[in-house]
């Protein structure tokens, strides 16, 4: 799960570090009341989109007036802003952050995130702030600075100021600011560790002409299977920066991601949805999403899956692709018979089953007179949904 800009500075200031005055605003009228409000004399207009990039963009700008906020507002809220992370369709702007503008001299980057190579918590960091890290990685790899935090061994200590001042000094802090920045890598530790936070992103961290640390940006990502313990950070959630479909789906507890294919493919696994669509690809054709029915799913449940994919104009079949542990396979032919009734399914559909009650159900799939193409094999179910789309072109 994601959350603005605006929600992530709140957290951050809950945990005790440094970030600029700043009010949300959903209307142009309120963007002038914000500004009011903080007075001046210069501000910063946010679009606020679950995406990087937004000043690229042209979705954060400069403000010197109430008039210019007033301007900026109208020309940014309603806007279509097209980042590299959006797509080239681009994100609706429906919020802005009105802010304080900062007295920049210096600008860094740090993140933390969980580094699944080593299972350890990742402190990122770099001298080169306010630019895209990836590019920084690519072209001045040497200017990135990595410290790994054993969250066992660590986990009444967090980061420690050893680490911290490595970290400072190998991003080049100056001196009068490294007790600063000891100070909010800590808490940044703190806030990622008891947030259930998947990624927490400073970009940029400023230093100002005075030496003093502040965050310019917050960028949070959650992990989705914590969040029962925050209902706070659940109520950030903003559906209208969501995909409907995903959305849709996680009220049916489906696994589902939109990809850009034309072959639905409904799974229970996670594992075996990702073979399933390496196997697709192998053959010459592109999956149209990922989606895992898990290991419960009911007739109710598959039925709402396939509602959902054929959604997707683009989806030109499906394929269905079961191994049949806990979940029995009689149960998902129950579910596929009925799916297909429901929708009055008009496309070609594959069905590839293996595992507890195997003959049963494909024995309900044959004598069910609709017009469902079998499989034994998973590359034997991907060459048939393949060539059936290509016969259907």
């Amino acid at each position: 799960m994601k959350i603005h800009e605006y929600q992530g500075k709140e957290i951050l200031r809950q945990f005790g570090v440094p970030v600029p005055r700043g009010i949300p605003a959903f209307t142009v009228q309120e963007a002038v009341e914000a500004a009011q409000k903080l007075g001046g004399p210069v501000w910063v207009v946010k679009a606020q989109i679950h995406a990087g990039g937004r000043g690229k963009g042209g979705g954060v700008k400069v403000a010197k007036s109430i008039e210019d906020v007033q301007r900026l507002a109208g020309d940014i809220l309603g806007m279509q802003l097209i980042t590299h992370q959006t797509g080239p369709e681009g994100q609706k702007v429906r919020r802005l952050y009105i802010e304080d503008g900062a007295d920049i001299q210096k600008e860094y980057y740090v993140s933390v995130v969980t580094d699944r190579a080593t299972q350890k918590v990742a402190f990122i960091a770099s001298s080169e702030g306010g630019m895209d890290i990836e590019e920084v990685a690519h072209n001045t790899p040497e200017k990135i600075v990595k410290i790994f935090v054993d969250p066992i061994e660590c986990v009444d200590t967090g980061l420690s100021r050893e680490q911290a001042l490595e970290l400072a000094q190998g991003i080049g802090m100056p001196e009068d600011s490294q007790e600063q920045a000891i100070d909010l890598f800590q808490k940044l530790y703190q806030c990622y560790m008891k947030t259930d936070a998947s990624l927490v992103e400073i970009n940029p961290l400023n230093r100002d002409s005075k030496g003093n640390l502040i965050a310019l940006d917050a960028k949070f990502n959650f992990d989705a299977n914590a969040l029962f313990r925050h209902p706070d950070i659940v109520a950030y959630r903003d559906l209208d920066e969501e995909d409907p479909a995903e959305v849709e789906a996680s009220q049916f507890d489906l696994a589902y991601i939109s990809l850009d294919g034309n072959i639905g493919c409904l799974v229970n696994g996670a594992g075996l949805a990702m073979s399933t669509m390496d196997t697709i690809k192998l053959f010459g054709a592109e999956p149209a999403n990922f989606l895992d029915v898990g290991g419960g799913a009911t007739p109710e449940k598959v039925t709402e899956a396939f509602k959902i994919m054929l959604k997707n104009d683009k989806v030109k079949a499906i394929l269905v692709n079961i191994f049949g542990g806990i979940m029995k396979c009689d149960t998902i032919a129950t579910g596929v018979i009925t799916a297909c009734r429901a929708v009055n399914l008009s496309v070609p559909l594959v069905v590839r089953m293996k595992g507890t009650n195997e003959e049963l159900g494909k024995k309900m799939l044959a004598e069910s007179g609709l017009p469902i193409i079998s499989a034994d094999t998973m590359a034997e179910a991907a060459q048939k949904v393949v060539a059936a789309v290509n016969a259907a072109a």
